[in-house]
């Protein structure tokens, strides 16, 4: 059985669309609102078996399709400051770039743009003299970093995770770069 989840869950990742069926919409849409939700509990309200809602997630996860954690506020336990970084980034130097902030572990989101941009980068700090040494002995000292631009986060009005996996029936996966294996497909024309 182990093997079998492996094959459909690679299969699923391979595809560059995840095809989720009902019960694999509502049990993503359940766990967004509330991951901490027993497999029993769970399987209730979707109407299946505790197995099948433990399959599905474990299958789920090995895709890469859903990740259950705990999300907390850092500006609400003392972590006093929270920025956005845009980075630019030397040609030709943006995939050792991204893979030198990834291991930052003030980073919590490291995304590739199209625009002023090269890189958004939002990191998590304890005060300002933990941010000026990161920004100053880490981030600008990676070979390839042309520039940053930081944005302050000065208060969180929203932050929110759960963004309507039941309205559709399948869920892009992100393709490696674009064009690429796994990008989704282009609109069809109206």
């Amino acid at each position: 059985m182990e093997r079998e989840m492996s094959r459909i869950s690679q299969e699923l990742v391979d595809s560059g669309l995840a095809q989720l069926d009902e019960i694999d919409r509502r049990i993503v849409a359940v766990l967004q609102v509330d991951g901490r939700r027993s497999f029993t509990k769970l399987a209730k309200e979707i109407g299946t078996s505790e197995s099948v809602v433990r399959y599905r997630v474990q299958r789920l996860e090995r895709a890469k399709i859903l990740q259950i954690v705990g999300i907390a506020d850092p500006l609400k336990i003392g972590f006093d400051l929270m920025s956005m970084i845009g980075v630019r980034v030397v040609p030709g130097r943006l995939e050792s770039v991204v893979e030198e902030i990834k291991t930052l572990p003030e980073t919590s989101y490291v995304a590739s743009l199209a625009g002023s941009f090269d890189l958004i980068v939002e990191v998590v700090c304890r005060d300002t003299a933990h941010y000026n040494q990161l920004l100053t002995k880490q981030l600008h000292r990676i070979d390839g970093v042309a520039s940053t631009e930081s944005f302050l986060i000065l208060e969180i009005h929203k932050m929110a995770y759960g963004w309507g996996v039941g309205e559709q029936n399948a869920v892009p996966i992100a393709p490696s770069r674009p064009g690429g294996a796994g990008a989704p497909p282009a609109d069809p024309a109206p």
